[in-house]
């Protein structure tokens, strides 16, 4: 449990994540895309900052009060190609371009590897 609080705790610091009137800091969908398309920085920027997502998903989800949206099935894409598709995602669904990017990322995912619900 420590582990999980000091690993959100990390993440949230590095992406920077606030709550409250700071909250408009966080990043949008459209600088990210920036990013992950090249044209203001590096695309190790949107590879991190999307992994950090899904893994922040990852560790604090609870079946219970959070059950799973997002079920990646074996063999997965390579981040490369979940991060073009996202790309693609985000360009045809320009309405949410000033929504924060790690909610963009989450919605994408959601669509792309939704969780079969027969299964459970």
């Amino acid at each position: 449990m420590k582990k999980q609080i000091l690993l959100m705790a990390l993440t949230s610091l590095a992406l920077g994540f606030s709550t409250g009137p700071q909250a408009a800091n966080m990043i949008s969908t459209q600088e990210l895309l920036q990013d992950c398309k090249g044209a203001n920085g590096t695309f190790i920027t949107c590879e991190i900052y999307g992994q950090a997502v899904y893994d922040t998903y990852l560790v604090t989800r609870h079946p219970k009060s959070g059950p799973d949206f997002i079920c990646v099935k074996q063999p997965a894409p390579t981040r490369k190609e979940v991060i073009q598709e996202y790309v693609k995602w985000a360009d045809a669904n320009s309405k949410y371009a000033t929504e924060p990017a790690a909610d963009t990322i989450l919605r994408f995912l959601a669509g792309r590897f939704p969780c079969d619900k027969a299964a459970k």
